[in-house]
């Protein structure tokens, strides 16, 4: 099966720019697309300096989307927002100030990989943190997502009126050039051996492997592939109950195969099963005293928003979009409109014509960003 891989180097332009991400892409395009990818034949998407968060999360969607594997070369600079203190990619027109409107949220590539087959998706990351990042970053990994194989480094900010290079990509690249790519660890250690002296002892090594043989994921994952959506989700609520025995019911731990059940209900096509469990992880989260505005709360709100304009059947839509709706009232989102999109809908289905089969026009809320 052909591979996929993406290509995305991106700095501040002017005096914000800690690294000069751009400068490693002439080295990883010289290298062979099947190469870059570890497989007979790959297709290579480019993003060099991106303006728009909106825009590099359109080639993340249509990446992650592609059934084969996929590799994701990341080169630059992370920035805190302001509102939330979330990592951020800074693009081309992030500036200290407006990293929540003009960055790429860190969390991004999360949502956007987590619905991938487990053991599909490797990141190769080379990123450098401003200061704030650099401290926040020593207590709280930056998290890529379950499943995904994670290698790479993030170096601190580099001395003043400095601009870095991207040291450990070039690495890689190099290696890559030779013609061969090695298993993906092999491959990172061969570029931090490169990069030792300059590194040693400063950088935050990124070494994550993908998950191991029994990886419950994976078994998931070979079910839901094969159309056996009853066992997959059986196997899911196990490893959920196991959750809540040892760590209660708001743990993260529980939530996580709350979030699994989630999505096999949206892979075996019950809508309605997928929004109801969304909207209970956001009640649980919200309960839990988690901000309406968390990354985890607007997630599953936007999905529990997604899942319900897919929903047919007139009556279990009118008792899902009601709770939806309450629970809109409290987390917004950042999709404007959300909230009067799903009153509009809840009006239509009161009205004589709102009876039988539903016709939404949930193309409107299509997924949330």
């Amino acid at each position: 099966m052909p591979g996929t891989v993406l290509l995305l180097a991106a700095s501040p332009v002017g005096k914000g720019r800690l690294v000069d991400a751009a400068s490693v892409l002439p080295v990883l395009a010289a290298v062979a697309p099947a190469v870059l990818s570890g497989t007979e034949t790959a297709n290579v998407v480019e993003l060099a300096d991106p303006l728009e968060p909106q825009a590099v999360l359109t080639r993340l969607r249509a990446a992650a989307a592609a059934p084969g594997p996929l590799t994701v070369y990341v080169t630059g600079q992370l920035q805190l927002d302001r509102r939330q203190r979330l990592p951020h990619l800074a693009l081309a027109r992030t500036t200290a100030s407006t990293a929540r409107y003009t960055a790429f949220p860190w969390h991004w590539f999360r949502e956007e990989l987590r619905l991938r087959p487990a053991g599909a998706t490797t990141l190769l990351l080379d990123l450098h943190a401003d200061a704030e990042t650099w401290e926040l970053l020593k207590s709280t990994p930056l998290d890529s997502g379950r499943g995904n194989a994670v290698h790479g480094r993030i170096a601190p900010p580099p001395s003043r009126r400095t601009v870095a290079q991207p040291a450990y990509m070039k690495a890689v690249a190099t290696i890559l050039r030779s013609g061969f790519r090695p298993p993906a660890e092999q491959l990172h250690q061969q570029a931090l051996a490169r990069i030792g002296p300059e590194s040693a002892g400063t950088d935050l090594v990124l070494s994550t492997p993908g998950p191991a043989v029994g990886d419950p994921h994976a078994a998931i994952t070979a079910a839901v592939q094969s159309g056996r959506h009853a066992e997959a989700d059986a196997l899911a609520g196990r490893h959920e109950q196991i959750a809540v025995t040892a760590h209660g019911p708001a743990s993260e731990e529980a939530l996580h195969w709350a979030e699994v059940r989630a999505d096999l209900a949206m892979f075996a096509g019950d809508a309605a099963r997928s929004c109801r469990t969304w909207l209970m992880i956001a009640t649980a989260r919200l309960n839990a005293g988690q901000a309406p505005d968390a990354p985890a709360v607007e997630a599953a709100v936007d999905r529990a928003h997604h899942q319900w304009g897919q929903v047919r059947d007139t009556v279990p839509a009118r008792e899902l979009g009601a709770a939806l709706a309450a629970l809109r009232g409290r987390v917004p989102g950042r999709r404007e409109g959300a909230l009067d999109h799903v009153q509009r809908q809840l009006r239509q289905l009161q009205t004589p014509a709102g009876t039988g089969t539903r016709i939404s026009d949930g193309a409107a809320f299509t997924r949330p960003t």
